[in-house]
């Protein structure tokens, strides 16, 4: 991905300059440059092309969930997963290289290979080998995302037995135990991942309970399931120290102070992901960061300096590509079209956690609604449970729940939904919310048969 200037230092101005290939910034760029703008993107490297989600996020490890989930107890785990990791590698490489050419055959884009640091407000300085290039533009967009946080344990960097979300993925061998740090979105959809690989996988988690975040009858059903699927959690572990030797990681933790330390093939770190900002030089441009070093915006994604927007995970918002997708819409707006839209407009904004089966969410959980002053009414059955909804079984996986929660004025306030299927079921009650389609109209919906969707007939029929 290397532009050739034939000279040690160039400068070249252009409309927009994208810094980082993100899922904003590369849409953008394709917008702007089908306009008859000329547009430079920068990446620093080249196993980034076309973004963090395809390369070492959502994509392929979604990839791996997905073959995991379909490993047979007769399957040589060692051939199992390195068949799994080969398949992500290849669909990676294959989307890497269409997002390359998607905006390298337009005329009007310059792909430049290189870190970028700025300089003055709107121009930056890019570093590639002996080459320097210096970009100035009418606008930028910074769209660097995000890394895997360093935790503050002592012994905690990456190498050897000891990983991160992105160097677990090509973990050789296959680990037979595996200690994640961490009880979040990201260690428990890992957790869940390495377990059906084959994995003895323990979940050591600060938190009192698991997904601290989800009502207590949602996460003891989660919980059940990751049990059932032989992982261990340990609540309320601070770890103190993690360490690496001949034979195994090791891995030192604190419960009510009382310290126990567990040996494993591999150690996951997942506490947490830290914007890309540090060495973007954000001071000498006049854009603002807070204290975690994400770039601080206003509502319509503009940063402290004029021309200058911030967008996908580096701005500190929701880290979904499909929000940084959104940003790309908003900033869009700003500059092609009215400027009306915001992150103001944003609501019933759904994610999944891709455990086995996924556990998809969106809007309000039981306690916020209650804690709002809500008066709410509340349909929840576990999954297998639901007659009306035969799907699951016959997938062979009837785990989970199906919870809903609803206003007196027959509004949808919120679901949690775990299930096989979820992830595109919560789009259905997601857009029901957006749009203002009461829970009444979801229930007396006509849904195909047999379908996961069809558990809302059975769920909301017990409301009203």
């Amino acid at each position: 991905m290397s532009d050739n200037h034939g000279e040690t230092e160039h400068t070249e101005h252009v409309d927009i300059l994208v810094v980082g290939w993100g899922k904003g910034g590369k849409t953008l760029a394709g917008t702007a440059a089908r306009q008859g703008q000329r547009v430079a993107l920068v990446e620093q490297s080249d196993d980034r092309v076309g973004g963090t989600c395809i390369n070492v996020a959502c994509v392929p490890t979604k990839i791996l969930v997905h073959d995991a989930e379909k490993r047979r107890s007769s399957d040589d785990i060692d051939d199992y997963f390195a068949s799994a990791v080969t398949r992500r590698d290849t669909l990676t490489s294959a989307m890497r290289a269409k997002n390359f050419s998607m905006l390298d055959q337009l005329d009007s884009v310059l792909l430049v290979s290189g870190r970028a640091t700025f300089t003055t407000e709107r121009e930056v300085r890019v570093t590639g080998g002996s080459e320097t290039l210096t970009l100035t533009a009418d606008t930028v967009l910074v769209n660097t995302g995000t890394s895997p946080a360093v935790p503050p344990i002592d012994g905690a960097v990456v190498g050897g037995r000891i990983h991160n979300s992105e160097t677990l993925q090509h973990v050789s061998p296959m680990p037979r135990s595996l200690v994640v740090v961490g009880g979040g979105y990201v260690g428990l959809e890992f957790a869940s991942m390495f377990a059906h690989f084959g994995s003895q996988v323990t979940v050591l988690d600060r938190g009192e309970r698991p997904l601290k975040n989800e009502d207590g009858d949602v996460a003891e059903t989660a919980a059940e399931i990751l049990r059932d699927d032989g992982i261990e959690i340990v609540s309320r572990a601070s770890v103190v120290s993690v360490s690496d030797s001949e034979d195994a990681a090791h891995v030192t933790y604190d419960i009510a102070g009382e310290l126990t330390t567990v040996d494993a093939d591999a150690v996951l770190l997942a506490l947490g992901r830290t914007p890309e900002t540090a060495e973007l030089g954000l001071d000498r441009a006049g854009v603002r960061s807070d204290d975690n070093g994400f770039i601080v915006v206003d509502e319509h994604l503009r940063t402290s300096a004029d021309g200058v927007f911030a967008l996908g995970d580096v701005n500190g918002g929701p880290q979904f590509t499909y929000i940084s997708l959104d940003d790309n819409r908003i900033v869009s707006d700003q500059l092609f079209g009215e400027g009306t839209r915001s992150t103001a407009d944003r609501n019933a904004v759904p994610y999944t956690m891709f455990l086995t089966p996924p556990l998809a969410r969106v809007g309000l959980t039981e306690a916020q609604a209650r804690e709002r002053g809500y008066d709410v009414l509340v349909g929840a059955k576990q999954m297998a449970d639901i007659a009306a909804a035969p799907r699951a079984k016959i997938e062979g996986d009837p785990r989970g729940i199906v919870k809903v929660v609803d206003r007196e004025t027959d509004l949808v306030l919120g679901a949690a939904l775990m299930h096989v299927h979820s992830q595109e079921v919560i789009n259905l009650v997601s857009l029901a919310m957006r749009h203002g389609i009461s829970a009444s109209a979801l229930r007396d919906s006509i849904y195909t048969h047999p379908s996961a969707t069809e558990a809302l007939n059975e769920v909301l029929g017990v409301l009203r």
